[in-house]
């Protein structure tokens, strides 16, 4: 098994890592110097289009091929908000206009120079596609319609943006740190473009962007391959090669990871974090992420639609019990779709695991034999062992509960499509603003089939009230601190006690390394990680 594991590892590798270095023999641990090997579950990963890309995998690979107008010091992410392509910002006396003045000298990987007119056209190429992840930027105002005047280059260092109303400017900022926000070489895609698609089917597998990497392959489900831009306007990164390698399988990731063969693993059980902690030659970090677990409930398909249905199933999860075993050391229950760190975020715990109430609410709802139902679940083994722990406290009600375990594409094309009875999975931020989850756990302004906006609450066919949503709402416009506090700590009780959701843990992410890897940052609760701040 370790041969097989390490000849196609090896056949691969040498793929991005070029003709500077040689793999070692299988015999040998260690991985060339300029080079990082990681082991991940990245089988999610669609598209790498940054204006359609959605998946946590893609957007760790887009963090470090393109850069944004703005983004976060990886050496301090506490320090919020700070100057990327854009090096200053003005704000106009209305509120609505943001002024970027674009640094000079910087290169995409292509070589052609980034000017203010390359960040215009990725801003409008984005919204004009209206892919998954537009409401980040459609939700100021930005239409197909208004392009022109709303997002505006007026030389090659001043690109202005102007919103619909005065919303809070570090929401509008917030924004553009998001994978959309990713600004690609306007001259490179322009030749890729195809009956007008804006350079989509070019860009889904392929890059063009200025950052730290350039892709160099990738294929899905398998694995992928960067090349360090030497010409990095930041720095030159010391690892000049980086592969990912898709590595679903815990016990995979530990073996490449204790042979040498890979530098970092991503995904590995609490079983086997234990199993190498007291191993001299492999490191564990630990650090705090935005990304929760949770289950939804399709409030499209009975009885999901009946409240008492949904207060009972939120008393079927052992919150603890999962917490403090296949997920032990790795999520911390958790139960509001604001994660820690985050303006406005709350501890309020108000649902444990009791079958007695939940049989009770059953009853109430004309359910007291139970149903029978699915849950729709990702081929990953923390969320396969979560749905089988859920599949047996459900059945404690009298709950017939099936798990569909899919492949994430699959899995994730039929929860967007509203094709799912139960769904378990994790969301993570796309931006460090409480609207990030707010706006999509907590807003649906339009249930039909055709709407512009299918946030998670639309997914769920779940209109959301007006008690709720009123103060989702007004937050976004909302400067002061603690008014916006209050207004997402109110609204998240409320989501707490309606919402076809049971949030149930934040992720604490727990990373296996090779001694002499430093500098390896996950991005924490408000990022995604970064391969050029790393060394060995």
């Amino acid at each position: 098994m370790k041969r097989r594991i390490f000849c196609k590892l090896a056949a691969t590798t040498a793929l991005c890592i070029g003709a500077h270095s040689v793999l070692p023999a299988a015999a040998s641990a260690g991985t060339p110097r300029d080079t990082l090997v990681v082991a991940a579950h990245i089988g999610d990963i669609r598209t790498l289009d940054p204006a359609e890309s959605f998946e946590i995998s893609s957007s760790d690979l887009i963090n470090n091929v393109y850069d944004k107008l703005v983004g976060f010091d990886p050496h301090d992410l506490s320090a919020g908000i700070v100057p990327g392509l854009a090096e200053e910002w003005e704000l106009s006396e209305d509120g609505r206009t943001i002024t970027f003045r674009i640094r000079e000298g910087v290169k995409f990987s292509s070589g052609n120079p980034l000017t203010a007119f390359d960040a215009e056209y990725s801003l409008r190429r984005a919204v004009a596609l209206n892919k998954t992840p537009a409401f980040i930027l459609r939700q100021f105002g930005f239409s197909e319609n208004n392009l022109e005047t709303t997002i505006k280059a007026t030389d090659d260092r001043t690109l202005k943006i102007t919103t619909d109303k005065n919303y809070a400017a570090t929401f509008v900022l917030n924004c553009l740190t998001a994978t959309i926000g990713a600004i690609v070489d306007s001259e490179l895609v322009k030749q890729h473009e195809v009956d007008g698609d804006w350079g989509n089917s070019w860009l889904k597998t392929n890059s063009a962007g200025s950052g730290a990497y350039s892709l160099q392959t990738w294929r899905a489900n398998d694995f992928y391959a960067l090349v360090a831009n030497q010409e990095y306007w930041r720095l030159a990164p010391a690892i000049r090669s980086v592969f990912v390698q898709h590595t679903p399988e815990s016990a995979t990731q530990r073996l490449l990871l204790e042979q040498g063969d890979a530098d970092i693993a991503r995904n590995l059980t609490p079983a086997d974090i234990e199993a190498i902690e007291g191993n001299p030659d492999l490191v564990v970090s630990t650090d705090l992420r935005g990304r929760l677990m949770y289950i939804a409930l399709n409030q499209g398909v009975e009885p999901f639609d009946n409240p008492k249905v949904v207060e009972a199933i939120k008393y079927l999860v052992d919150y603890r019990g999962i917490a403090n075993s296949v997920l032990r050391g790795q999520f911390t229950p958790h139960q509001t779709f604001l994660p820690k760190t985050y303006l406005g975020a709350i501890d309020d715990a108000p649902y444990s695991y009791n079958v007695e109430m939940a049989k009770a609410l059953l009853a109430e709802a004309g359910f007291e034999n139970g149903f029978k139902t699915e849950i729709l679940v990702r081929n990953a083994q923390d969320r396969m062992q979560v749905a089988q722990i859920l599949q047996n406290t459900l059945a404690q009600a009298g709950i017939q509960a099936e798990v569909e375990v899919s492949a994430s594409q699959q899995e994730l094309a039929k929860y967007r499509s509203r094709g799912h009875q139960i769904y378990l999975g994790v969301w993570g931020p796309d931006y460090p603003d409480p609207n990030t989850n707010a706006g999509t756990f907590a807003q649906n302004p339009d249930n039909s089939a055709d709407a512009d906006f299918k946030t998670l609450a639309w997914r769920n066919s779940w209109e959301v009230p007006a008690s709720i949503s009123d103060k989702v709402l007004r937050a976004e416009e909302e400067n002061d601190p603690e008014i916006r506090t209050s207004l997402y700590q109110d609204a998240q009780r409320a989501f707490q006690d309606s919402a076809p959701f049971a949030v149930m843990f934040q992720q604490t992410e727990q990373t296996g390394m090779r001694n002499g890897v430093s500098g390896f940052v996950t991005g924490s609760a408000i990022s995604y990680v970064y391969y050029w701040t790393i060394t060995k």
